[in-house]
């Protein structure tokens, strides 16, 4: 997913951690190049990852609507780093506290970029563990809920647009999103290797690792994933094989049976394969 054209873009770089290996064993691998660079704009560089000037600005609290807010984790776009990108309007702050809390996880923080187009605000971390991408389902699923919880701290009024805030926020959002949002799911031809899994659900704690661990009973192969939360909807997609192969249709059907049962969502005639 790329971020639109910046009128103002500012970069903070780290220091890049040491390039030690683990076993990839039921881990999430990404084979994809790396990504195009963000569009030319205005840039400051930073010597500390605690310079204020960059990501600890103040948002703004206006009575306009909530905009939504949305948590992006991309395996894809780069091939040695976790990219995270968070956005809520023009609201988004407190993001020095948002790379401690990922610190605080063991992470590397090797980058960070902070762009804005119109009244969107939109921040992309680069993250690293052990000097390579994040590939364990249960720590991305950590992030993801670190960075939900850290929105929720300093924006609480993300929390009526958040299926997160129907557990750990301050006002629950309106839409019951165990009964308003179906669950769609779609497989997909991506070459002859693998297959591209789409999942679009209702968001809730522990869904990343319950659709890894679904996908992976079924033996199917995650070789690397987009997990977006956008409020109340998490809509995910998993570049998936089979012994080194495409998904045929059977396989692609039995595995969206299985999600449907085990999501325990509602189906609509556009679940397809």
């Amino acid at each position: 997913m790329a971020l639109a054209t910046s009128h103002h873009h500012r970069r903070l770089v780290g220091a890049a951690p040491s390039a030690s290996r683990l076993p990839r064993r039921g881990s999430l691998r990404s084979r994809a190049a790396s990504p195009a660079p963000l569009a030319a704009a205005r840039r400051i560089c930073c010597q500390s990852a605690n310079s204020s000037n960059v990501l600890g600005a103040s948002s703004t609290t206006s009575d306009e609507a909530v905009p939504v807010p949305v948590v992006m984790i991309d395996q894809d776009s780069d091939r040695d780093a976790t990219i995270v990108q968070l956005s809520f309007g023009d609201r988004l702050g407190a993001l020095l506290d948002t790379m401690k809390a990922l610190k605080d996880l063991g992470l590397d923080v090797t980058k960070g970029t902070v762009a804005t187009d119109s009244a969107v605000t939109q921040t992309k971390f680069h993250i690293m563990q052990y000097g390579r991408k994040v590939e364990d389902p249960d720590m991305l699923e950590r992030i993801r809920l670190t960075i939900i919880n850290n929105l929720l701290h300093y924006h609480p009024e993300s929390s009526e647009k958040l299926a997160m805030g129907e557990f750990f926020g301050i006002k629950p959002p309106e839409k019951k999103v165990d009964i308003d949002i179906a669950t769609h799911v779609a497989v997909e031809d991506d070459g002859p290797k693998r297959s591209m899994l789409y999942i679009e659900t209702a968001d809730r704690p522990g869904l990343l690792l319950e659709i890894i661990k679904i996908i992976t009973d079924t033996n199917i192969d995650v070789e690397s994933a987009e997990i977006d939360t956008e409020g109340l909807v998490a809509k995910d997609k998993f570049h998936v094989s089979y012994r080194g192969a495409k998904l045929n249709s059977s396989l692609s059907q039995v595995l969206i049976n299985c999600l449907r049962y085990y999501l325990r969502r509602p189906e609509t005639d556009e679940d397809s394969y």
